[in-house]
């Protein structure tokens, strides 16, 4: 992954397992490194090692988001926010997909483009439910 689209707090995949990103520094030939964390294990890896996470409804519920649609062309998920959503597209276009805020639709497939979002409009990290790698911040 491009280190410039991480920050502190991030969720990524490293070989199959979900991290939380507690630190981003440039190593001895000037490549970017992350320190990860999960409750197992604490590791400097490359940041060019580490994977995106694809947001699914399974993701969405751990942030907080109800399903309250579904059609054949579309699944929508909210947030408690009325001005927050997102949206599966079913048909094989995908031009529906994606999050809306305030009715603008953003490109965001992963949970890190989320997070970073959601940090930048709130200023504050999204809290999620049932979930140990990220813990709730008001």
């Amino acid at each position: 992954m491009n280190a410039a689209d991480l920050k502190i707090k991030n969720l990524v995949d490293y070989k199959n397992q979900t991290y939380t990103i507690t630190e981003i520094f440039h190593g001895a030939n000037h490549d970017y490194f992350v320190k990860i964390e999960n409750d197992f294990h604490s590791i400097s890896v490359p940041a060019d090692s580490i994977k995106p996470i694809q947001i699914t409804e399974e993701w969405l519920e751990k942030f907080g988001f109800l399903r309250t649609y579904i059609s054949e062309q579309r699944i929508r998920y909210e947030r408690p926010e009325t001005f927050i959503k997102y949206d599966f597209d079913l048909s094989s276009k995908k031009i529906m997909e994606g999050l809306k805020i305030y009715g603008n639709s953003i490109r965001c497939k992963y949970i890190h483009e989320f997070q970073n979002i959601f940090s930048c409009l709130f200023g504050k990290e999204p809290a999620t439910s049932s979930f140990g790698l990220l813990k709730t911040e008001s």
